[in-house]
């Protein structure tokens, strides 16, 4: 369908369209705010009129128009969100914050329910996230002037369909390569002299794309000068997340241990070969299995692993195998995804041409491959989860997510990721840099500004002076 909100003034667009595009993940939804409501009525299936009163507290107002338009969607369409009218990327900031406060239990629960209509299930899993976050937050001492360092290598062997990060196939770069990570060694250098901070980050995180793309010796150039330029005696975590199986080898994995990366990913997404092979990632099942059994034998113990459930063609039989595999294998975290399909994705594109090519085809499907995810498939993964010994530590949401669930990430005793914790809960500053990184700077008040870099390789290079 093609839905329509008539608004009559502008204010709460964000989240009016948010929790409206919540009911309607796979359909159209667009906003007006001209007084025009023929307009609306004309070229929409459906018109949404939206009447915001005059205000003096823009919170409780807020709450009280989305609890409205809640209310009007689950009647007319017979659904009730997991999330109810939570439709912001951090729901467990509101029981962190009651706890903070001192709140029981009971008032935190109470308050998600009558405030936002969340379901029971779901406030348990924030309230339970929230606690255990708290519990591995508070013994880091975090200060003012603390920050965590990130780095991006913006390089993939090759470009996930559902992928939106600003990645590139690192075979068109491959000249480039010792360039980019001279000019990224650069950027930190002025950074560090400018700014004044201290060099003493809580956590190192490495990130992308896949770091593991590049060579063992360009892994081994970018971690050496990073040491010269920071006092890592007090570091807390080190994470390179080398994610995709096919970039992963035992010369990197050795420079990995010589640098003293305490935490990685070996990422499957999926343990059924066909979907890999239909989602473009140019890799085997048995890739994932060989390149998971090298890094147990290089040493590592905090290995963590990500799957994606709602992939095009997956149900829960495919779900289960994955879920079967992962747990032979054994890892120490596990990163449970539920498949988010993005505006810039070529997935999306796909989408769209596929169904202008099948007008009769049904909603949801892609080439005869439907898009499935719901609360029991999330369920048999989180199971899967709780049988390894892991409790959930952090969670986010995304926008059109299949199921309008969530992201969660769990993790055994000692080997949950701050570094996630920390960005996601922005409880603390992260200074980014590369093509694509986005610098994040929180204040004592819990004011929050960013500095983004340019996504596209050869503009950031440009920008910083290097040639392409």
């Amino acid at each position: 369908m093609n839905i329509g909100i008539q608004v009559d003034k502008n204010d709460f667009l964000y989240d009016i369209h948010s929790l409206v595009k919540s009911f309607f993940p796979e359909d159209e939804v667009s906003i007006y705010t001209d007084g025009d409501t023929e307009k609306c009525e004309a070229v929409r299936d459906l018109c949404i009129r939206v009447e915001i009163p005059e205000y003096t507290n823009r919170k409780d107002t807020k709450d009280s128009l989305k609890r409205s338009i809640y209310e009007m969607l689950s009647d007319l369409t017979g659904q009730q969100l997991p999330w109810g009218t939570l439709s912001g990327i951090r729901p467990t900031k509101i029981p962190m914050k009651m706890m903070e406060e001192g709140k029981s239990s009971e008032e935190i629960r109470s308050y998600l329910r009558e405030n936002y209509y969340t379901s029971d299930e779901k406030i348990t899993l924030a309230e339970t996230v929230a606690r255990n976050e708290r519990a591995l937050i508070a013994p880091l001492g975090l200060t003012e002037d603390s920050y965590s360092l990130y780095q991006n290598i913006p390089f993939c062997p090759s470009i996930c369909l559902y992928c939106t990060f600003s990645s590139s196939p690192v075979s068109a770069w491959k000249k480039q390569v010792d360039t980019y990570l001279e000019t990224l060694v650069r950027e930190m250098e002025r950074d560090l002299s400018e700014s004044g901070i201290r060099r003493d980050p809580t956590t190192w995180y490495i990130g992308g794309g896949t770091p593991t793309s590049v060579s063992a010796e360009q892994l081994d150039y970018l971690l050496t000068e990073t040491k010269k330029l920071y006092d890592f005696s007090n570091l807390r975590e080190f994470t390179v997340e080398a994610g995709r199986p096919d970039s992963i080898t035992e010369e990197k994995l050795a420079v990995l241990k010589k640098h003293n990366v305490t935490r990685i990913s070996v990422n499957p997404q999926t343990m059924n070969q066909e979907t890999l092979d239909f989602i473009g990632r140019h890799h085997t099942v048995e890739d994932t299995e060989r390149a998971f059994r090298m890094a147990r034998d290089a040493g590592f113990d905090n290995i963590n692993m990500d799957m994606i459930l709602g992939l095009p063609g997956e149900g829960e039989r495919e779900i289960r195998h994955t879920l079967d595999a992962i747990r032979d294998m054994n890892p120490d975290s596990l990163t449970v995804h539920s498949l988010a399909v993005k505006r810039a994705s070529r997935l999306t594109r796909e989408i769209r041409e596929d169904r202008m090519a099948d007008a009769g085809a049904d909603y949801g499907s892609f080439g005869g491959r439907a898009f499935e995810n719901d609360q029991h498939i999330m369920d048999l993964a989180s199971q899967t989860a709780y049988d390894l010994g892991m409790e959930p530590y952090y969670l986010y949401r995304q926008k059109n997510m299949k199921g309008n669930l969530e992201n969660t990430g769990f993790a055994r005793p000692g080997k949950a990721c701050l570094y996630n914790i920390l960005i996601m809960e922005e409880l603390q500053s992260i200074r980014a840099y590369g093509s694509g990184a986005s610098t994040k700077f929180v204040t004592a008040d819990g004011k929050i500004t960013r500095q983004i870099n340019p996504k596209d390789v050869k503009t950031y290079l440009e920008r910083n002076g290097a040639s392409c």
